[in-house]
Order: C-alpha cells, then sequence, then structure tokens
C-alpha cells in the first residue's frame, strides 16, 4: 500500500502536531491528567495532549508496586535529534507531552505495568534538555531538573559518545535512586545508544547490570533515507515513492547541521569486519533482546532489505536480519505495519495509533517483554531469521 504522500514532511521529531485518538491504557492516564488540569477530554482533539497530570494519575499504580526488591528499573531511551527530559516513576512534566513525542506514551504503559521506569534526558545540541517552544511538535514543560550535559545525550552526535552520556546517567541512577539493574528500552537510535551504554557499563565496572534490551525501530544495519543523502543508496531506491523522496529531502537538510549521528546511519559504518556491530560482539552475549520493527510502507518490487520500511528504518535493519547471530544471541523479533513515529503517521495523515512509539500492540509487546524477562519466563516474541 502506497499512502497518499504529504509534501510539507519536515524534521520528522519536533514539528506542530494534531492530537491523536488515544490507545486504550493512556487514555485512561491522559484523559486522568487532562481532568485534573481543569481541561476537557475533547480538548485533546484539536492540540497536543496535555498530561499535565499524567504523574499523578500513574503514581498510585508506581507506588503501590514500589521499589522491586533488587532495585530493578525500566530506562527508555529516545532517538536521533530528540528532545527528551529526565522523568522518574513518580515525576514527569506537568504540562505538555509528561516526557516528550518519543517516551511519553511507553512510560504511561509501563507505569500502568507497575514498572519503576525513568527517561534518559536527550537533546540535539551540546546542553542540558532546554524545554522546547510550547507549539512545537511534543513540546513539554515544568519538567523534573534537568540534568547535567554529561548525563544527557547528544542526540545527533556520536553513537559512542551518547553511549558515554547514557553511561553516566545510569550510574546517576545508582548512585541517587538506588537502582541496580535495569531493563533498556530504545526507540531508534536509542537502541544503539543503549547498546554503546551496556558495553561502557561492563568495561568500567559500573555496579548496574543490564536485564534486557528492547529495540523499537532502532537502525541496527542504517537508516534508509541518511543512505541515500550520503550516497550509499541511489535516490532511485525510493522506486518513485512520494514518501520517501520527501523524507530523503528532509534529511538532506538535517544532515547540514549533523553532528557525528548522520555518517553513522550507514552501513559502510555499522556492518562488516571492522563494523561498530563487529566492535559490540559480546556485549549481548547474555542479555535478552528483543527487536521490534516497522513497515508501514510497502513496495511489492523494492529490495527487501530497504522494504517494507517506517519510513526511516527497514524492518530488515530493525531486526537486525543480516548481522550474525552473536550479535544478539538471545534475540526474539516482532514486526508491526506502522510507521517509525508519531510525527511520521500525522504527516500521512493517520491516527497516532499507527506508530510504533504509540500503537496498543507495540505497548502490550514491549511491557510483556520486559515482565517476562524480569520474571524469569522465555522471551516473548518470534524468532529472529537472519
Amino acid at each position: 500500500m502506497r499512502p497518499d504522500p504529504r509534501p510539507r514532511l519536515r524534521r520528522p521529531w519536533r514539528s506542530m502536531s494534531t492530537g491523536p485518538v488515544l490507545p486504550g491504557v493512556l487514555a485512561a492516564v491522559l484523559v486522568a491528567g487532562l481532568t485534573a488540569c481543569g481541561s476537557s477530554p475533547s480538548a485533546a482533539s484539536s492540540s497536543a495532549p496535555a498530561v499535565s497530570a499524567a504523574a499523578t494519575a500513574v503514581s498510585a499504580v508506581s507506588a503501590s508496586a514500589g521499589a522491586t526488591a533488587d532495585h530493578r528499573a525500566v530506562v527508555i531511551v529516545s532517538g536521533g535529534d530528540a528532545v527528551s527530559p529526565f522523568t522518574t516513576p513518580t515525576q514527569a512534566c506537568t504540562t505538555g507531552l509528561a516526557a516528550g513525542n518519543t517516551d511519553t506514551a511507553l512510560r504511561a504503559a509501563l507505569l500502568a505495568d507497575a514498572q519503576q521506569v525513568y527517561t534518559a534526558p536527550a537533546m540535539n545540541a551540546r546542553s542540558a534538555v532546554i524545554e522546547p517552544d510550547p507549539t512545537s511538535f511534543g513540546a513539554f514543560g515544568d519538567c523534573p531538573a534537568p540534568l547535567p550535559a554529561f548525563m544527557t545525550i547528544l542526540s545527533n552526535g556520536d553513537i559512542d559518545n551518547g553511549g558515554e552520556h547514557l553511561a553516566h546517567f545510569v550510574n546517576y541512577l545508582h548512585d541517587t535512586e538506588g537502582v541496580t539493574e535495569i531493563d533498556w528500552v530504545g526507540h531508534s537510535n536509542g537502541g544503539l545508544w543503549a547498546r554503546a551504554a551496556t558495553r561502557i557499563l561492563r568495561d568500567t565496572g559500573s555496579p548496574v547490570r543490564v536485564g534486557s534490551l528492547t529495540t523499537v525501530g532502532t537502525p541496527w544495519e542504517g537508516a534508509v533515507p541518511f543512505r541515500i543523502v550520503f550516497g550509499e543508496l541511489p535516490e532511485s531506491t525510493c522506486l518513485d515513492n512520494a514518501v520517501c523522496l520527501n523524507l530523503v529531502a528532509v534529511m538532506r537538510e538535517e544532515a547540514k547541521g549533523d553532528l557525528g549521528l548522520g555518517r553513522q546511519q550507514l552501513a559502510s559504518y555499522l556492518l562488516g569486519d571492522g563494523g561498530w556491530n563487529a566492535a559490540q560482539l559480546g556485549v549481548l552475549d547474555t542479555i535478552p533482546v528483543h527487536l521490534i520493527g516497522g513497515g508501514y510502507l510497502t513496495e511489492p518490487a523494492g529490495d527487501p532489505q530497504i522494504w517494507p520500511f517506517d519510513g526511516l528504518v527497514s524492518q530488515y535493519s530493525a531486526t537486525a536480519q543480516g548481522l550474525p547471530e552473536q550479535t544478539a544471541p538471545l534475540r526474539t523479533c516482532s514486526r508491526y505495519p506502522l510507521t517509525h513515529s508519531i510525527y511520521i503517521s500525522l504527516e500521512l495523515g493517520l491516527d497516532w495509533q499507527t506508530a510504533l512509539t504509540w500503537n496498543d500492540d507495540v505497548m502490550a509487546d514491549v511491557t510483556g517483554f520486559v515482565r517476562s524477562v524480569q520474571q524469569g519466563g522465555p522471551p516473548t516474541g518470534e524468532p529472529c531469521t537472519s
């Protein structure tokens, strides 16, 4: 299916949105927040959903669960060029989206599952998180105090640098919150930063253990538009698909301000004997990994390593199909006909339920995997075919 293209695609993670139709568990949380703010649920239908009391609405759930015996927590990591706030199980932003456009739905679903959830701060500049313009897409405000830049992922910078900052953040959670074990949930490049941080935590003797890794739309083998922008793939790879061509144009503009991440979305950087993935071998040997890929955009005649893809990452890349089994020996996969993010869905004129970062089934998939691993059961998902 080729969706009706919307040629105004621009900066997919920070443009203005209209409100979504909320998924089940999120609707209860977010509408509770709206009610506490004195707003009616109908207000969410014409603007980005206000979640000013979302933390309050879920605090009863998380408080009743309390800290787990081994101080285990879920850490959500957002992706490329993201601006995402630091939140805790009981504290989040009180205006706009409680944890930004990537993390809010995941955070709400995991909190509703009685998880202890933190979101890692990310900023697309070399600084602590700066709250965005209230009219921008995924805006948030009145958040917990921002953490220093050295604990904040530079979201358009180098993968390993982001991993270092993320490792500092996790050690901070150990020192201040008593966290000793974490389950990563990484969207897009957040999955790569989580992998880098896992290696760094191990190599530096951190007291924090990694219990599992879930990646959602992560470019394990590169991102389609960047591979075209930097000449690794021809523009004809888009097969005249207008959405694909528009995204390439957007990423061409984005690349002008790139601080290192763009060129690391290439297969030539990530793959091969000297590639980034090869340098991570052994890091995930004992860690259950769940890979979730989207594939809303399809072209039957397209290269199966490219199509279907979610608008930024192919399903092939998101499920690490070209990587050797030892990259993540304990892996399972899920595939959905969804877009990369709520912005991509918005620009295609779709409900936010069509996005990997908001869809009910994906939320249930993520929480189910994390819970199963924590309880010592078999990881959920299907086998990954390499």
